[in-house]
């Protein structure tokens, strides 16, 4: 049985506002009655309904944080840090996976709007965010998270995936690779699109050196080890001798492929690269060469740019925070 404020000012006598009192203003009560009424309160096992008491004074405590792929060890240290800074404000963070699928973002998106969360921090499916639109519209604050609008005026925290596109393909080429893949998930997805833009800058600077796209469905382990069982089953004359995965997720699946054929080495036969420098990538069976995002930070840094966003909406603070991109090498390149 739920127990309900009636409840308790029945058994201490007193009046429904003056448990109210009690609850949110207990320096306008007698300390006798504050007495009474928390006793009562202890005794029937009240506990208040906070979000109920939020939602009538038109605001929440909570942040929203909606990430393409919560199981990614890199979201999931995003999501760490958005929670220490939010944390040192007293509020909390409402994670949503939108799995790639635009539909689900609408969905949370949706519900954050209702619960009247005090922002949304999202990375958004697609380059289409006209539902980002109706939000902002509406008072919610908006921060894009490893992901930059400058058209559409969005605050963001992003890194310069088309840097650290550069940055591995120039790596690859330094080690005297030039038959490289690019193994991809879906190029809708700008973080994808943007890294590719800097592999094809890389390869321009290289005059007999080549490029190859494979786009998976999926940024996962398992869409990974599928592309690198394609590019294992060709003959060794026609496979790529370098590989840049999009993430270190399609990096591992590549290097467990690879592995699994007796005479083909990385980094002897195919040198492999992946993105993000999650914690696991130097625990790999070859430890991963990556390219390092700052993940914390950009999680930490979203919040912190959100609540300037509601002190002062579009005001003077810098609204686009951009990082630049490490180059991480390991034993999977080192060959």
């Amino acid at each position: 049985m739920v127990v309900s404020v009636r409840d308790v000012a029945a058994a201490a006598s007193v009046s429904v506002g003056t448990v109210s009192n009690v609850l949110n203003r207990p320096e306008k009560v007698a300390p006798a009655t504050v007495e009474r009424v928390t006793q009562a309160i202890e005794e029937l096992g009240f506990v208040r309904n906070d979000a109920a008491r939020q939602l009538r004074a038109g605001r929440s405590r909570s942040i929203a944080l909606i990430v393409l792929d919560a199981g990614n060890p890199f979201f999931a240290e995003v999501a760490r840090g958005a929670e220490d800074r939010a944390a040192e404000s007293g509020m909390s963070v409402l994670l949503g996976n939108s799995d790639e699928r635009a539909d689900r973002e609408d969905a949370y998106l949706e519900l954050f709007r209702e619960q009247r969360v005090n922002g949304v921090l999202v990375t958004p499916v697609d380059g289409h965010p006209s539902r980002l639109d109706r939000l902002r519209t509406a008072g919610v604050p908006v921060v894009l998270v490893d992901h930059e609008d400058a058209e559409r005026g969005f605050a963001s925290v992003s890194v310069d995936d088309v840097e650290g596109g550069y940055l591995a393909v120039s790596h690859l080429l330094s080690l005297g690779r030039r038959r490289i893949a690019y193994v991809a998930g879906p190029t809708t997805i700008r973080q994808v699109a943007d890294r590719l833009d800097g592999a094809r800058r890389a390869i321009a600077e290289a005059d007999d050196a080549t490029l190859e796209v494979v786009e998976m469905s999926a940024l996962t382990v398992l869409q990974g080890r599928e592309a690198g069982e394609l590019l294992r089953a060709r003959p060794a004359d026609e496979r790529p001798d370098a590989v840049f995965a999009a993430n270190d997720l399609l990096a591992v699946g590549a290097l467990q492929a690879f592995t699994l054929m007796a005479d083909l080495q990385v980094p002897r036969d195919i040198a492999l690269i992946g993105y993000d420098d999650i914690d696991f990538a130097s625990a790999t069976v070859v430890p991963l060469s990556s390219i390092r995002q700052p993940a914390h930070l950009i999680g930490y840094t979203a919040v912190d740019l959100l609540l300037k966003e509601q002190e002062d909406p579009g005001g003077a603070h810098d609204r686009r925070v951009r990082f630049q991109p490490e180059l991480v090498v390991r034993e999977s390149t080192a060959g």
